[in-house]
């Protein structure tokens, strides 16, 4: 009679240590993408000399929860409406101090509401705002203590990630990713939420000079619209203007001094723009300044094409140098720089952009004297000029509001610096082993040697191509008339 019972007993067992099972066996293996982890909170710093400004970026739906201000029904265009509700919120949860307690100057300006996305995360909507931390006198904006708790103090599952962006001193200054220090989040042993301890190390005035000498290099390597400035300008530089065209050569000393003239002029040009904007801290709008830049292009698509102003390449050079120098100077405007940082700032940022700029010409200098010699010059030359100008016209466009694909294609062709270096020095080496062998093969003509051509002088004709074989000689043939004539000298010119 008991084994029924137990048989079926045993049954239900089985049946719900299957129905617990399967589920928690679901529960435990799921990936962590299935639980839909809520957006975290970051703060971004950035270190100058005198203070701390960080960039707060908050998930709006858990800032609201924590500080009791809705803002997911609010437009960015009402968020002024609770600005200030805001603002001393923020204030009273960024509690800065110095290592021995003094407690740091709290600043909050903008505020901006944004669609954003995170890892594994959905799109969300993100609180922006700005805060300056200002130490008090004598204290380390390297070191100091970081009491905050932004929503963290109501959300215990909020993490906040701290992290340096720009920091001179440190040798950050590109702007490009960020370096974490540390993370703000509930301590739920004691349900405290732990001030944050900032040790950024020491920093130098060195360290400063040679992240500005690395970042003026990578964005004249970068900067696709000045390489294409200078570039165009100095491609019809060995060819000789005749009758608004571009007929024959100038020489290889002449195309060299033109080469070398203009290319001083562009960096006298934005070099002086680039000290005086920096220096006087001078707040220029950035759309008419980069739409002059793409007019400067244009303009030499079209002498390139045409001789517009042959013999001013170098005035043309130096006066648009002075636009390229000013878009120079908005890199240094957004570091909020010290006087004494900014001067090595510049000076490094200068070096850097001349030392890069160089490199390209010296790579750029032989092929550029070849292709002046071969036959195809004008249909690369045109080419080019061509492919500038639209180039120029998709940036025009695009900087005086009005986006388009040229603009932007331009602007990538500008990441791909290894490419364009490559390119650059197989150009070189070729036009350098063209040079080689063409005046091997003139050496071994018989009375080698190169013939100057008419209005070019001798000491100028050593530029590579193919050499030139001399004229035949010519002698004077006496006829049987010319005998007869008493005296006549009149010759009859005949080749060899």
């Amino acid at each position: 009679m008991t084994r029924p019972r137990n048989w079926l007993t045993t049954a239900l067992r089985l049946v719900a240590g299957i129905a617990i099972a399967v589920p928690a066996a679901l529960l435990l293996g799921a990936s962590p993408a299935a639980a839909h982890p809520m957006p975290h909170s970051v703060v971004r710093l950035d270190v100058s000399k005198a203070s701390v400004t960080a960039r707060l970026e908050l998930p709006v739906d858990d800032f609201s929860r924590a500080s009791g201000i809705d803002l997911n029904s609010v437009e960015p265009a009402a968020l002024s409406a609770r600005a200030a509700a805001v603002r001393t919120y923020l204030g009273r949860h960024i509690r800065p101090t110095t290592l021995r307690g003094e407690a740091w100057q709290v600043e909050i300006g903008a505020l901006s509401l944004s669609r954003t996305e995170q890892t594994s995360t959905g799109p969300y909507r993100e609180l922006v705002a700005k805060a300056v931390l200002t130490p008090p006198p004598g204290g380390d904006v390297r070191h100091f203590t970081l009491d905050y708790d932004v929503i963290v103090h109501q959300v215990v599952t909020h993490v906040t990630l701290v992290t340096v962006r720009q920091d001179w001193a440190a040798g950050r200054v590109g702007g490009d990713g960020a370096t974490q220090v540390g993370t703000v989040r509930l301590d739920i042993r004691h349900m405290k939420v732990p001030p944050l301890t900032v040790d950024l190390g020491a920093g130098s005035t060195w360290r400063g000079f040679l992240a500005m000498l690395e970042l003026g290099g990578d964005h004249i390597l970068t900067g696709t619209d000045h390489l294409l400035f200078l570039l165009i300008l100095l491609l019809p530089a060995p060819l000789l203007a005749t009758g608004r065209r571009w007929r024959g050569l100038v020489g290889a000393r002449a195309a060299l001094g033109r080469i070398g003239r203009i290319t001083i002029a562009f960096t006298v040009g934005h070099s002086v723009a680039l000290a005086a904007t920096a220096l006087g801290r001078l707040d220029l709008p950035g759309r008419p300044v980069e739409a002059f830049i793409a007019v400067s292009i244009l303009v030499g698509a079209a002498h390139a094409i045409r001789p517009l102003f042959p013999g001013r390449e170098a005035v043309v050079a130096g006066v648009f140098g002075l636009g390229h120098g000013m878009a120079f100077s908005f890199v240094l405007a957004e570091m909020h720089l010290s006087t004494g940082q900014l001067v090595f700032s510049l000076l490094g940022f200068n070096l850097g952009i001349e030392l890069v700029q160089l490199l390209l010409v010296c790579l750029a200098l032989p092929a550029l004297l070849v292709i002046a010699r071969l036959r195809v010059q004008p249909a690369l030359r045109v080419g080019g000029a061509l492919l500038t100008g639209a180039a120029a016209v998709g940036w025009l466009t695009d900087r005086l509001g009005a986006p388009n694909p040229v603009a932007r294609t331009a602007d990538d062709s500008g990441t791909h610096t290894t490419l364009m270096l490559t390119a650059l020095g197989l150009s070189a080496v070729a036009a350098v082993g063209w040079t080689l062998a063409a005046r091997r093969r003139s050496a071994g003509e018989p009375g080698g040697g190169v013939r100057p051509r008419p209005g070019v002088r001798a000491e100028d004709e050593a530029a590579p191509g193919p050499a030139i074989s001399p004229r035949p000689r010519e002698r004077a043939v006496h006829t049987p008339d010319d005998s007869r004539s008493g005296g006549g000298q009149a010759c009859a010119r005949l080749r060899e």
